[in-house]
């Protein structure tokens, strides 16, 4: 079997992995952050959980850039930038900037994250500065690749407003929960989720590959099935919560 070959069977196996997780985390919430459960096993500090799982992403990434056939290909560095902006931001900003009181991971979720990351980050590189052909300059103003890019920074864009709003709702040192206003929370109670499906939407087509639609499909797997238990918590908690917003998506579901 080919190297090519036995790649594009990888992904494949790795898509129907996040069809599995899609189905079991609409019965069985990921236990972390509101969701935390006191038998959770060992537990560490959640700003430095999110580091290490996220920071994974970084520097794979550009590892396999760096050693890589493609670092005199222009449209391989803008990919690389793209991925490195994202990371940069959940990796080194998201979480020192969180307020309030800091809480536990565990273990568990940190370990199945950085499994999550690093598969995802070695099937993207490893395919776009080893396998793929050759993406000329001229990808760049094509329209795969300018759909794609739009559909990536707007939800990069809503990710980040998002969590500002979340931020904003906690002083230092409080753990209490409130209900967020302002962006898109006004139609969905996850804009933060659902500014990263789109993300990695757009990653999807601009890269158009294989294995940039595995990754979009397991960031749904991951996250939709979290928007609805999100939506849940929020209904059981307020009673003034506001009827007409959707989990996820606006005017939806």
């Amino acid at each position: 079997m080919n190297t090519n070959r036995f790649f594009v069977l990888f992904v494949s196996a790795w898509c129907a992995a996040a069809l599995c997780t899609f189905v079991l985390l609409f019965f069985k919430t990921a236990p972390y952050g509101r969701h935390m459960k006191r038998d959770g096993g060992p537990t560490i500090k959640s700003r430095t959980g999110w580091v290490v799982m996220e920071a994974v992403s970084f520097f794979l990434m550009l590892y396999l850039y760096l050693t890589g056939n493609r670092r005199g290909d222009r449209t391989a560095l803008v990919f690389l930038g793209m991925w490195l902006m994202h990371y940069a931001y959940r990796s080194f900003l998201f979480s020192p900037l969180k307020r309030g009181k800091e809480d536990r991971i565990p273990l568990v979720i940190v370990a199945a994250s950085l499994l999550f990351n690093g598969v995802n980050a070695y099937l993207n590189g490893r395919y776009l500065f080893y396998l793929s052909p050759v993406y000329p300059i001229q990808w760049l103003a094509g329209i795969r690749f300018v759909s794609g890019a739009a559909l990536f920074f707007a939800g990069f864009f809503i990710n980040m407003h998002s969590d500002h709003i979340l931020r904003g709702l906690r002083s230092a040192g409080e753990k209490t929960y409130r209900i967020p206003y302002g962006g898109l929370y006004r139609w969905v109670s996850c804009p933060n989720y659902l500014g990263e499906i789109t993300e990695w939407i757009g990653w999807a087509v601009a890269t158009w590959s294989l294995p940039g639609v595995a990754f979009a499909f397991w960031t749904l797997a991951n996250l939709a099935p979290r928007s609805f238990s999100h939506h849940r918590w929020y209904r059981e908690l307020f009673d003034d919560y506001p009827q007409e917003r959707k989990a996820l998506v606006p005017f939806l579901f």
